[in-house]
């Protein structure tokens, strides 16, 4: 803990690089990805403070829309598409990832009720894939797409993409080598960016 409070009491000396920041944001992108400690947006894009707007969940899930619930997620997803005007949403799993991982493996989840209790959001289950595999890749990109799918069915998000204003993209992080694919419709695979 102690490097990071370290850096955190320097960080703030530089308020130059700062000062413009609390005029507003205007990011381009809604990054949804997992909240694994080992997925950090910024790094993977090489994005500066302002130019990602991020929605972090276990599993990268983006639960059903329900306009009577309203949830967090979908509060943070109706205001980078309605209010920031995003034009671009990113969907990112990424390899040895715990919750597809759990999915695909049946694992018993009763000593983590609230864990289980939000996985039952993940759509459909992830495809089958080899449990002894570590990475759960196939899993994980079946994962990735469901949850575009779960996305698209916004209303927000189906009136912008119907009108030509916001794209959504599926990604796929290997944590073990830095790679990141992104799903191509046209070959209905995931390849490298």
């Amino acid at each position: 803990m102690q490097p990071l409070i370290d850096n955190a009491r320097t960080f703030g000396q530089r308020p130059e690089e700062f000062a413009k920041l609390a005029e507003g944001q205007s990011p381009q992108v809604l990054f949804i990805t997992c909240s694994d400690s080992r997925v950090v947006p910024a790094l993977i894009t090489g994005a500066r403070p302002g130019q990602l707007f991020e929605l972090r969940t276990a599993g990268n899930i983006v639960p059903p829309y329900a306009s009577g619930n309203p949830t967090s997620e979908a509060a943070t997803i109706e205001y980078a598409v309605e209010v920031l005007g995003v034009q671009d949403v990113v969907v990112c799993g990424h390899s040895h990832c715990g919750a597809v991982g759990a999915l695909v493996r049946g694992d018993d989840l009763a000593a983590v009720p609230a864990v289980r209790d939000w996985l039952a959001h993940a759509a459909d289950e992830p495809a089958p894939s080899d449990t002894a595999d570590p990475t759960v890749a196939g899993a994980v990109q079946n994962h990735v797409l469901a949850q575009l799918l779960r996305l698209r069915s916004y209303p927000c998000v189906e009136r912008r993409l119907t009108d030509g204003r916001l794209r959504v993209h599926g990604w796929y992080y290997e944590v073990h080598t830095g790679a990141v694919l992104e799903h191509s419709t046209d070959t209905d695979q995931f390849e490298a960016l």
